[in-house]
């Protein structure tokens, strides 16, 4: 199985996007209802429909970005938020970018990826963060697949994947998923080591 940009703009085209909250999800929002300074560069990577992307938009943070591999998501959020800038609606294969932020929130793009791809995508994080920044979001805790996404794990080999690059301040099961996801989600909040 071939996980790229023609697999995932078909999961788009045959609604078969199933991850797909249809609203933002609520330990991210609560998160994103913490944050402050609404002048961070914020990026939601493999973002999808990026609800969380609306939520932040239309409370005050204008520097976020979607960067998703499909054409057809980001085409939804135009659709959606006609005022979102273009130029923030990234089609780019996560790996091939080329920018910093101070945060990226996760939102179910590291389970799309192959667990082959887990060393290259914390090193990957690591260097697409600005200095002091962070990854914030969630992981699921829980084995899921092993032929096609969504790919599961668990906090003990997060944390040896992440620790190198990142001081994990939180990894502790969320206590408020939505139901469909009780239980087998981790949030997980860690700064970029320099």
């Amino acid at each position: 199985m071939k996980l790229n940009g023609d697999y995932w703009e078909n999961r788009y085209q045959e609604d078969t996007a199933r991850w797909d909250l249809a609203t933002v999800s609520i330990p991210i929002k609560e998160y994103i209802d913490q944050l402050e300074n609404k002048e961070l560069s914020i990026a939601i990577p493999g973002g999808g429909n990026s609800y969380e992307a609306e939520y932040l938009f239309k409370n005050g943070f204008t520097n976020v970005f979607v960067i998703d591999i499909a054409t057809s998501p980001l085409q939804n959020i135009q659709k959606r938020i006609p005022d979102f800038p273009e130029n923030q609606l990234i089609q780019e294969d996560f790996f091939n970018l080329d920018m910093t932020f101070d945060l990226v929130i996760e939102q179910t793009f590291f389970c799309a990826l192959h667990p082959n791809l887990r060393p290259a995508y914390a090193k990957k994080m690591h260097s697409l963060l600005a200095p002091k920044g962070k990854i914030a979001g969630l992981l699921f805790n829980a084995p899921l697949y092993e032929d096609h996404p969504p790919f599961g794990g668990d906090t003990k080999e997060y944390q040896k994947l992440f620790s190198p690059y990142f001081d994990i301040k939180v990894m502790e099961p969320a206590t408020n998923s939505v139901e469909s996801r009780a239980g087998r989600e981790l949030f997980i909040k860690m700064h970029k080591k320099e």
